[in-house]
């Protein structure tokens, strides 16, 4: 299936994964088509780089750099002069559960996020990008009440899920179980849990995060091991959802056992 992405950086991060994929792969083959309907300073980059990976480009006129992004939610049809145009199996985000979990069989030591009907793309995005600096193996989402597709996604953590696996599945709960049967011990994060501070994270470990109103689900929340809190001092209700998630990042990252 072929996926429509806008953005200067989201095409620049996936370009760059792309690389190295050929680089790791010996295989200088890519379905990754460019196009393009006026040559500014970042478009000619983009181009530069694509013609050094021997992708298809074509040079259009707006109206049909148009007709390609005419189907994508609003915030994401402003093109700005180019287009990628790619088949999502061929990007790190396009493995299937069955796949990411072949990969982490490969680790001794593991660090998987859940986001749980996070519906905002702008928190998602910043998520993603906090995923990529502290090396977090995955991301998980359901396909509904989810921040959106590939494309969405894309654009909105300027490229980062070019390099962080991030996975779409149709049941979260039995997800969870199946990260249990490989010997993830699962955390929630919310107020009033176990401080962040006291805990000692074993090597597989995953991380739940809840909506920006609700927080995690009742099924989903029933099937954690434990409840981690952000010891806080302010007078607000909580963090955002995407702030905490930096601060559980780090934090989780700096003491997991490896």
């Amino acid at each position: 299936m072929k996926k429509t992405i806008t953005g200067f950086h989201a095409i620049d991060e996936i370009l760059r994964a792309e690389k190295n994929r050929i680089e790791k792969e010996k295989s200088g083959k890519s379905s990754l088509e460019i196009f393009y309907s006026k040559e500014g300073p970042r478009v000619k980059k983009i181009l530069e780089t694509a013609r050094k990976l021997n992708l298809k480009i074509e040079k259009k006129e707006n109206y049909f750099l148009d007709s390609l992004t005419k189907a994508l939610p609003e915030q994401l049809r402003d093109h700005r002069g180019i287009v990628l145009v790619t088949e999502t199996e061929n990007q790190k985000k396009g493995m299937s559960i069955d796949e990411f979990f072949a990969k982490l069989a490969e680790k001794d030591s593991a660090f998987v996020v859940i986001l749980d009907s996070i519906t905002d793309p702008h928190n998602t995005g910043s998520i993603i990008r906090s995923a990529d600096q502290f090396g977090i193996d995955g991301i998980i989402v359901p396909e509904n009440k989810s921040a959106g597709g590939f494309e969405i996604i894309s654009k909105v953590s300027a490229g980062a899920s070019a390099w962080v696996p991030f996975v779409e599945v149709t049941n979260p709960v039995r997800t969870v179980e199946r990260l249990k049967k490989e010997g993830f011990w699962i955390y929630g994060a919310d107020a009033g849990g176990r401080s962040l501070p006291d805990i000692k994270f074993p090597k597989k470990t995953a991380l739940i995060m809840g909506s920006e109103g609700k927080g995690m689900s009742r099924l989903v929340e029933e099937t954690c091991d434990e409840i981690v809190s952000i010891p806080t001092k302010g007078k607000l209700d909580s963090l955002n959802v995407s702030v905490a998630a930096g601060i559980l990042f780090y934090e989780i990252s700096r003491k997991k056992l490896v």
